[in-house]
């Protein structure tokens, strides 16, 4: 993957209007890219936009992404601004917690609606603009969830492996054109997503050891400046990756136990 500078990078972010996503659009406006933010609460986009008062580099829409036609729009409406598109970063999630028995079907085709078929379908469309651009990216942002699965959380495991297992496939697909993906693998970061998960909540662990937004962000930047293929970002979702590489039965008997 190619080292690349920011200033100047036409970026396309999605979920941006709180958690990573917001703090994404702050330090990369600091560092003079130009970021075409998109969420469903639009109010959020304005204050966000008033904080970082960058007209010239910062603008954003309203957009459900898992509705085909607010994706078209929204990415037409980034190239009218911008003049073209460098970087895709797919950052909007969902998630459920819970015991699948006790689901149902709506639950787990809501997660993978946003967690896999929107930035997969929003990646088709941008293709074409990323070809053109310069040093293009597309940065998926999944979970160490997407390396080795847990209990209470089956949907959303499933569909950051499937956003995992497509990264990697694309990124060998797109070698040819010069189109880099970095696949970015947060553990609990302190998000409203905990406010927003579906299912019961009573299921959810403590949070300790999460990591800010803030350091998401940053750390996600310096990964998309170095040229990285892949970043996990914490020592205890590092730890898990390689336990579950090195010796999988001690895994599971250890996620069994924690869930």
């Amino acid at each position: 993957m190619a080292r690349r500078t920011l200033a100047g990078q036409r970026i396309l972010l999605t979920g941006a209007s709180s958690g990573i996503g917001r703090e994404l659009a702050i330090q990369l406006v600091a560092r003079r890219a130009k970021v075409f933010a998109l969420a469903r609460r639009w109010s959020r986009l304005e204050e966000l936009a008033r904080e970082i008062n960058r007209p010239e580099l910062f603008a954003f829409r309203e957009c459900d992404i898992t509705r085909s036609v607010d994706r078209e729009e929204s990415l037409h409406e980034c190239i009218d601004r911008f003049g073209g598109l460098d970087t895709l970063i797919n950052n909007a999630g969902s998630g459920a917690i819970g015991p699948f028995s006790a689901a149902d079907e709506a639950r787990l085709r809501k997660v993978m609606e946003v967690n896999f078929f929107a930035p997969v379908e929003l990646i088709r469309l941008a293709l074409p603009h990323l070809r053109q651009g310069n040093k293009p990216l597309i940065v998926n942002v999944s979970s160490v969830l997407g390396h080795r699965a847990v209990p209470q959380k089956s949907e959303y495991c499933a569909s950051k492996f499937a956003l995992h297992g497509f990264s990697d496939s694309l990124r060998a697909e797109l070698a040819a054109d010069k189109i880099d993906v970095l696949l970015v693998s947060p553990s609990t970061t302190e998000t409203e997503f905990f406010q927003k998960v579906t299912g019961d909540v009573r299921k959810l662990h403590g949070r300790f050891g999460a990591k800010s937004p803030a350091y998401v962000a940053r750390a996600t930047i310096r990964a998309m400046q170095a040229g990285r293929h892949e970043v996990i970002l914490s020592t205890g979702g590092r730890f898990l990756v390689w336990l579950d590489r090195l010796c999988p039965p001690l895994a599971d008997r250890l996620v069994a136990w924690w869930g």
